[in-house]
């Protein structure tokens, strides 16, 4: 999906919610538990339940590699199962040197065909390069994240290129910046850091964000999108547990759609004046 056509859909259904698929096998409702399908069985239902009233699904990976060739089994059905008007996210936050991101690339983008991968920066841009060959493919990079850990490196301060202090985040995006465009590359940005979120949003106006970390985490729907919003929407918020967690009753997908719902209307309202 180019930006173009992700424009489109965060404009043609003033949202831009993307509803996270981290499904942990011991929580999803017990009476799917069973099905020996049960993982793909839950996420088939959440697709259903909230396919109108979101733009984008990311898969976090681990959930799915813990389970072996069975969790892959449940990856592929469920990324081929998403509509094609949806923007896919592989959240597998990779990195390696460059012939091994290379065949990270080829499985996320080619075996797989997810829109979007997230990927690491810190071993440089041998790491990242081969994922930005790919033509209407995306380069998710982990900037600011919303992890408590974020302050052992990311927020580190660092001399900037000009003899100035700055963040550790703010040189590595600035310096990833440059290997990619707006049409191919977005950053992660935490949801719980809406004051540094505005400052990045200054500093990349046109960039795409992924924001994870609104719901479960704690972080506030009205401050990212005040924050993060641009002239073409510029961010896809992500919302995983509060979503597909919303109860463990026989009724788990409506009562997450319901979640998703009030998420779209909130944005619904943000994009006023925008489109």
């Amino acid at each position: 999906m180019n930006r173009e056509q992700l424009v489109k859909q965060v404009k043609d259904k003033k949202n831009y919610l993307c509803v996270g698929l981290d499904t942990d096998i011991t929580k999803i409702p017990k009476h799917l538990q069973s099905h020996p399908n049960a993982v793909f069985e839950f996420n088939k239902a959440i697709i259903d339940a909230t396919k109108d009233v979101c733009v984008s699904y990311k898969i976090n990976t681990a959930f799915y590699e813990a389970m072996g060739l069975k969790g892959w089994e449940a990856l592929e059905q469920t990324v081929h199962y998403i509509p094609p008007t949806h923007f896919t996210i592989a959240d597998a936050k990779r990195g390696d040197i460059g012939n091994t991101s290379a065949q990270y690339a080829k499985t996320f983008f080619e075996v797989y065909n997810f829109d979007a991968v997230t990927v690491a920066p810190y071993m440089g841009e041998d790491s990242i390069r081969p994922f930005l060959e790919y033509e209407d493919k995306w380069t998710i990079v982990l900037g600011l994240t919303s992890n408590k850990g974020s302050n052992d490196f990311e927020q580190l301060m660092v001399l900037s290129g000009a003899g100035e202090q700055q963040f550790l985040y703010e040189k590595v995006m600035q310096k990833v910046a440059a290997w990619g465009t707006p049409d191919n590359l977005m950053f992660v940005v935490g949801a719980t850091k809406p004051e540094q979120l505005a400052e990045i949003r200054k500093a990349f106006p046109e960039h795409f964000f992924l924001v994870p970390g609104v719901g479960a985490q704690g972080g506030s729907l009205a401050e990212v999108s005040k924050a993060g919003l641009n002239k073409d929407g510029g961010i896809l918020v992500n919302a995983s547990r509060a979503i597909i967690y919303a109860s463990d009753a026989e009724t788990f997908a409506t009562d997450g759609r319901i979640v998703a719902s009030e998420y779209g209307q909130q944005m619904k309202l943000s994009l006023e004046g925008i489109f």
